[in-house]
Order: C-alpha cells, then structure tokens, then sequence
C-alpha cells in the first residue's frame, strides 16, 4: 500500500476530498447492504449491487468529465453517484420498480436495479446538450452487451475531431475530447462480444478507457475457468501498444490501493482524452461481499480462506486503514462519517419506499373502497367478499393486485345490468389505461419527430422515363444523400473503397473521404454497436451488414441495446440508426438470405423495411433520416442489376411507412408478399390471368409497421379470399402477415375460403438453382396454390389440374 510521502507531488490528495470519498463508499456499502434486506423481505423483485467495487469506482468518478460517457453494467452505482447522477433515494426507488419518472429517471421503474441512464431527450424528443452532463447510456443486462455501444460511442468522438464538417454539432462534443468509460465485470470478459470490441477499438484508435472488475469469478465460476492465464491484462497483452505499433494501453491496479488507483485513472484519462488511445484498467483484488446477487449465497462455492482474505482486502476497510495510517483523520472521525452514512442510506430508502407505497396504497383503498359499496347492492354479495377479503389480506398490494381483484369481480357480475357496473367497469379501464401509460408506451418515437410523421413525396420522373440499374438508382441516391447532409456515416465491410459488394457506393470515399464512408473489418456486432454510438451522438449512422444471413452475428446489440433503447428508458434515449443489409432470394444454406421471422421476433423497436427495388429503397431512406427511429432496411439482392425508371427527386423522395401498395389489381384473390417475392408473384399474376383468374398483389412495403390503415383488409372485402406469401421459414413471416390481417384486421368475417400461407420449406435452402426451385416459393407453385383455392370454390369452372 503507498503511504502519504511516496505520493506527495504526484496526486492532489486534500482531507476534503479524501472523507468525501470515504463518506460515498460507506454510504454505497449500506445501500448495498439495506438493498439486499428489501429483497429478501419481499419488498423488491431481486437485487444486485456493487459493493466491494466502491473504491476503484470513486477512482474512476474523479477522471469522469462532464461530456464523458459510461457504458456499464448493473454493479456502477458509486459511480453514478459520485459524479451526481444518482440519489440514493433514486437508487432504491428502481428496486422497487416505481414506475414514475419523478421518482426513477433513469427508466421509470422498467428495469432492474443497477440500470442507470439520463436523460437526451427534452420534452419534446429532442436532444439536450450532452456536453453538460455526465453521459450514462442505459444499462444492460446481457453480459458484455455495454462494449459494442461504447465503441460505437468512443468512434464518435474520433469523427468529431477529425472530420471538419461536423464541427458545428457543439451539443454533442467538444472537439472530440471526450472519454467513454466502459466496464465490465471480469467474468463477461469471456464473452466474444468483449473480444471483439477490444480488437475493433485497437485498430480504430478510440477514446475507450475499459474498466474490467475482477473479484475472482464470475457467479460461481472462478477465473482460472475462464480465462486463459487466469488475467484478462496477461490475456490481452498481444494488444499492449508499443513505440512502433499502435494498440491498447494495458494497465494492471488492486482495487483496495486507493492512492494507486487514483494515479492509474489519471494516467489512463490523459492518454485515452488527449491521444485517442484505449485503455483497459484492470482492477484485481476486489471482493464481492455479499455475493453475485440476492439469487444465492457466495459461501456455497466460496473456500473458507478466500471468504477471509475478501474480509481482510475489503476496499472500504483498506481505505479506512490508509486513512488512519496516513493521518488524515482520526478513528473518531471516520467513526462519526460511518455511523452518518448508515442513517443516509436508511433515510433515502425510507423515503423512496414511503412513495412507492403511498402511490400503490391510494389506488389499492380506492379499489378496496369502491369494491366495499358496490358488495351492498349486488346479489353476489357472498362471492364479491371472498375477492374483497383476499385482496385485503394480500401483502404489499401493487396495481396488478387490485386490477386482478377488480376483474375477478365483473366476471362474478357477468349478468348485472350494464348500468349497475358501470363505476366498476370505469374503475378498471382507468386502472388498465393508467399500466398502459406505464408500461406498455415509447417503443416507437411518438413526437413530433416520429418517420410516421414525415410527409408523403412520391416519386417524379422528367420527360421520358430513363431505366438504369437498380444500383445506379441507390449510388446516385446515397451521392446525392452525402453532399446534403453532413451528419450521415456509413460504414460496413466492403463499404469505401469498392464500393460495397454491389456497388451502391461506388466512388463516393473517394468523393466525400474515408471518415464519411469507411470500411471495418468481419466484425458485425461491433460494426452494429459503432452505428449504435455514433446515432446516440447525434450523427446519423447507416451501418451495412453485407448480408441478411450476417446479421445473426449483430443480433445481440441489436435486441438487447437498440431496439428497447427507448422503451426501456420511458423515452429518455434514442439512437436513430440505420442497419442496411441486402437479402431476399439468395441461394445457399448460409446465403438464404430471409430470416424475417427471427427480425420481426427480436427487434421491435424498430422499422423494418422490404422495398422490392432501389427508388422504394431511396424514398424509405430519406423518410427515416427525417425521423428519429432506428430500423432495418432490407435491399432486394436480385434487384441490383434489373432495370427500373430513375426518378428526378431521388433527394426528396419520401415513403410512407406502413402503407401497402397495389401492384396488380384483382377480383378473385389477394396474394399479401414484400421484397423478391413481388417479382414472383407478378409473373404468377400473368400466368394465373391466361387461366382465367385475376389476383390482386399487394406489397405491404414495411413489416414494422404493418398496414397501419387496413388497406388489405378493403382488397379482401373485395375478394373474399387471401394468400400470404413470402420465402421465410413456414410459420415466420407469413404467419405474422397472416395473424395481422386476419386477426387484427378481422378480415376472416369476408372470408369465402380459409387463408393460406405460401413459405419456404421447413429446412434451409441448398445451393444451386434446382435446391432454390424445390426449396423456397416459385412462380409454379404460387400459381397452383391459388389455382386450387378457386378449384374449391368452382370446381367445373376450374377442374383439378392433375385429376
């Protein structure tokens, strides 16, 4: 342990600032401490904390610069409140899962504790001045999730210092001089997600300072299990930097030595602020007091001589000791700051639980009241007491409670008149509209910025219509997209220098620079998390994933980061990126190119978006940069090399989401597809008129959203019968077509036939054209599939084929 004189001239260690410490890490002990209580008497769901990491993070907070950004997991809550973003009332608040902003501002009660945010957005959705706050992007759970991000975040800060043309977004940077502090928990360093991400910030040369907390395990497993050497510093020594090579600055720290941490920090800061270097700082020796997590004990898988050395090695009695060994106080003093933080920590949870019940409380007497005079009048007096005296012996009743009991209630006054329950019936649409508002609203953006707002600008062709290759439609679309707006990035593997593989950017690095239209590696997680960044920056990202098959590779951050972003913060964040891939018809098993399924499952929260060919694409495009939602674009592969008019306006063109378009009108039956499969069912269309039956094709355009105003339900009133055709697994994507018209819509009361979906085999796609024919949807079978339908319907006007 460094003493006073082996420091003096080197750290600027004041008394002051010293207690100050002291008090904040005894007051995150006792939060800790009082936190897993709660849980374990029932007030909260499941906890878990940082204790045993307090002093590492007080380090940390003391480099942490307003402007400066933490990408974390759930154990940072020294830091958050060191640097002022956290009460500790605000902390206990999210145990609780108070669903009220006033009382939980970083998620609004949404998730677990340990999840911290502020807030980007003003009241209107948008952005505040990042550069006055001490930047947390919301939390995840999922282990290594906050390193893709970070580095879409880090590389943000390299494009601000170094392209000109960005230099006026003074709301989101101050010349690049940003830090993005990541960390991590040491067991999470393991995952492929943390590797990569180390890798992609050591070529990129990135303002990345990585904290990796290592208290010898991770849950139960410990860490010679894990990691190769048993130290994730001695693992990654291949990335050291060195005077001749670029790299990673390693540096290696016990996380009880608070002098030594202090100076760590302050190394790691400078050179990672000022060079752009990143940094890895990993923090050994730290102890986990209470465990992982109130889900279990740590003295199962924890040996008797470890339990006592992380009672000898505990950070806060360390820095207790030092303090005393080095005089800065006296045992009365630190006594006295002690006993202060344990009645700090007891009131803040104190006042956090009194408004958390007095909110749940109000609502359940109201419920328990109106119940109580409402009994006196029905002739189910009997059955409306057992629910009345089950819900007030429930313990710690919560909305969900009442609203149940309420329910219970009108199914026992099934056959009241309408009149008589009516003041139940208002009581519980109040109470469900009350949980919808809560919990069920901002995963789409809902202001003034919201793509679903932007106006409609068709396209519009001059003179006589010139027909170009799709491609040349989309480079002339992204050439024009960046001259005019000098916040679009677009990165992706193959992207600069040639152009991407299908040469929608031919020429334009060479026109507009490599900082613009940049080429990565075969990394699509980070290449995802640096689109996910650079777009919670302010810049608008169009990250490509080469292909649809790839984009399993992205799906974590994707899913897990991206498309709950705003959800999961109450619309207090927003990251508007777009991920462009290109799919549809491919050949292969592991180039089938149609995963819309899996898409349609995972990223809500997002647009996805399946024009059939390059002037949809462009007007989608142009649409999405006008709002503020992030969404997935998904080019027809087929389509590069057909022909199609090139309209005048390819800058201003603008498509409405959610809005089917008619290819083919029909009388006889509606067949429902998006992207290559329009193709196939037109030429289908052409052949089934010859047999004498017209159908009508409609390209829904975008999944997500889906036909906001009904259109194909109006085609099927028309035709009474309804086909759903794509070339996803069976059960994926049609199945979703189908459950939203025909559910959602109700379209099944115009229906003379039952509907019918058209899918890819159960199996993936082999290679060639003959494993494509026989595998996904072909204009024969289209043409068949509906044939029979209208056998059944008229069997002597349309005889059986093959009888």
């Amino acid at each position: 342990m460094l003493l006073k004189d082996q420091i003096t001239g080197t750290l600027d260690l004041k008394k002051e600032n010293i207690l100050a410490d002291y008090r904040l890490a005894c007051e995150s002990r006792q939060v800790s401490l009082l936190g897993r209580k709660d849980t374990m008497g029932g007030r909260s769901k499941f906890g878990i904390f940082g204790d045993g990491k307090e002093l590492a993070q007080l380090a940390l907070a003391r480099v942490y610069k307003q402007g400066d950004f933490r990408s974390g997991y759930y154990r940072d809550q020294t830091i958050e409140a060191a640097v002022g973003n956290l009460t500790w009332k605000a902390f206990f608040a999210q145990m609780y899962a108070h669903a009220d902003l006033e009382h939980e501002p970083s998620t609004a009660g949404r998730s677990m504790n340990g999840h911290f945010s502020t807030r980007w957005l003003d009241e209107s959705g948008d952005w505040v001045d990042q550069t006055q706050l001490y930047n947390s992007i919301c939390d995840v759970s999922s282990t290594a999730g906050q390193m893709p991000r970070a580095v879409g975040i880090a590389y943000a800060s390299k494009l601000f210092r170094n392209l000109p043309e960005l230099s006026g977004m003074e709301k989101f940077t101050r010349n690049g001089n940003e830090i993005v502090f990541a960390t991590i928990g040491d067991g999470s360093t393991s995952q492929g997600m943390f590797w990569e991400s180390m890798n992609a910030a050591g070529v990129l040369q990135i303002p990345l300072l990585t904290s990796v907390w290592d208290d010898g395990f991770g849950i139960s497993v410990p860490v010679a299990y894990q990691t190769t050497k048993g130290s994730i510093s001695k693992a990654l020594a291949g990335l050291q930097r060195t005077e001749e090579e670029p790299g990673l600055q390693i540096f290696t720290v016990s996380g009880w030595d608070y002098p030594a941490l202090l100076e760590t920090y302050r190394e790691a800061a400078n050179i990672c602020r000022s060079r752009h270097v990143p940094v890895l700082v990993h923090v050994t020796d730290l102890t986990q007091p209470q465990g992982h997590s109130t889900s279990g004990s740590h003295e199962r898988y924890k040996t008797k001589s470890r339990l006592k050395w992380e009672r000898e090695y505990d950070c806060n009695l360390c820095f207790k000791n030092w303090i005393l060994e080095n005089g800065y106080a006296m045992e009365e003093e630190l006594e006295e700051i002690e006993a202060t933080a344990k009645e700090t920590a007891l009131h803040e949870r104190n006042m956090a639980w009194q408004a958390y019940r007095q909110e749940q409380d109000a609502g359940y007497l109201a419920t328990l009241q109106l119940l109580q005079g409402y009994m006196s009048q029905s002739s189910h007096s009997e059955q409306i007491s057992n629910v009345i005296h089950d819900l007030s012996k429930t313990y710690l009743p919560t909305r969900r409670d009442t609203a149940a009991s309420l329910r219970k209630v009108l199914r026992i006054e099934r056959m009241a008149p309408t009149s008589q329950k009516q003041i139940l019936v208002e009581h519980l649409h109040q109470l469900l509209h009350t949980g919808a508002e809560k919990y069920n609203t901002h995963l789409y953006s809902d202001t003034e910025f919201s793509p679903l707002r932007v106006p409609t600008v068709p396209a519009e062709y001059a003179g006589e219509k010139r027909m170009v290759d799709g491609r040349e439609v989309i480079r002339g679309f992204f050439d024009s997209l960046f001259e005019r707006n000098k916040k679009v990035i677009a990165i992706g593997e193959d992207v600069g220098q040639i152009g991407d593989v299908n040469q929608g950017f031919a020429g334009l690095q060479d026109k507009y620079g490599e900082g613009r239209i940049t080429d990565t590696g075969i990394r699509e997680t980070t290449i995802v998390g640096q689109g996910i960044g650079m777009a919670m920056r302010g810049l608008r990202p169009i990250v490509e994933i080469q292909y649809f098959d790839y984009i399993y590779y992205a799906l974590a951050p994707l899913t897990d980061d991206l498309a709950c972003l705003r959800y999961r913060t109450a619309g207090g964040q927003k990251a508007p990126l777009i991920v462009r891939t290109r799919g549809h018809r491919l050949e292969g098993i592991w180039h089938s190119g149609s995963p819309i399924g899996t898409m349609l499952s995972s990223l809500r929260g997002l647009h996805v978006l399946v024009p059939r060919n390059f002037t949809q694409a462009a007007g989608f495009y142009n649409t999405l940069l006008q709002g503020d939602d992030p969404a997935l674009v998904i080019e027809p592969l087929n389509a590069y090399r057909q022909k199609e008019p090139l309209p005048s306006n390819l800058d201003s063109i603008a498509l409405p989401l959610g809005v089917p378009e008619v290819l083919k009108e029909g009388e006889d039956l509606t067949i429902v597809t998006y992207g290559s499969m329009c193709r196939i069912v037109t030429e289908a269309a052409a052949q089934l008129s010859m047999l004498g039956i017209e159908i009508e094709v409609i390209d829904v355009q975008t999944l997500l959203p889906f036909d906001l105003h009904g259109r194909i339900v109006e085609s099927i009133k028309k035709t009474n019968r309804v086909i759903f055709a794509d070339e996803d697994m069976p059960g994926s994507a049609s199945a979703y077509m189908m459950q939203q018209v025909v559910e959602k819509q109700q379209a099944y009361r115009w229906l003379d036939s039952a509907p019918e979906t058209i899918s890819a085999k159960d199996h993936r796609p082999p290679y060639g054209s003959d494993g494509d024919y026989f595998t996904k949807p072909n204009v024969d079978d289209i043409v068949e599939r509906v044939y029979a339908m209208m056998h059944e319907a008229d069997p002597s006007k349309y005889p059986a084929l093959y009888e």
